[in-house]
């Protein structure tokens, strides 16, 4: 009696092989998705950097902060490119500054509405990613 040889892989065959895709899957999808989002966050602190070193050349220049109301106009020389725009968090592609009225030297509080993607005090220069010290991110330390 002669046997034919096999043409292809048999069900258990296939079965196994997707199951060992499946765990390396399941082993490697959470670390993608994690560093998606750390790269979001060193994004913007760099962003964030970036800014404030603007803002202190704008006083070592001018001999004062920048105005409020003008700190996207008044960054436009010190930066090479256009305004920062945040990457992280519920403030994600918003560049409008929330100004900071008050003349403590206490920081930048944060804009209540949360339509801003960052929050200036032109008083004392500081500058923050525009979120809410109560909502999911604290620990961020922006």
């Amino acid at each position: 009696m002669t046997r034919n040889k096999r043409q292809g892989f048999s069900l258990i065959e296939m079965v196994i092989v997707i199951l060992i895709l499946g765990i390396i899957a399941a082993v490697a999808a959470p670390r993608m998705f994690d560093t998606a989002e750390q790269a979001e966050i060193n994004t913007t602190r760099q962003q964030l950097a970036v800014l404030r070193n603007a803002i202190e050349m704008y006083r070592a220049k001018e001999g004062e902060y920048p105005p409020s109301g003008d700190l996207k106009t008044a960054m436009a020389d010190m930066l090479n490119g256009p305004f920062p725009v945040p990457t992280f968090g519920p403030v994600r592609g918003l560049d409008e500054v929330y100004y900071d009225t008050t003349t403590t030297s206490a920081p930048v509080v944060p804009a209540p509405d949360g339509t801003s993607g960052w929050a200036y005090k032109p008083h004392n220069g500081s500058l923050k990613l525009n979120l809410d010290p109560a909502g999911t991110d604290i620990g961020k330390d922006w």
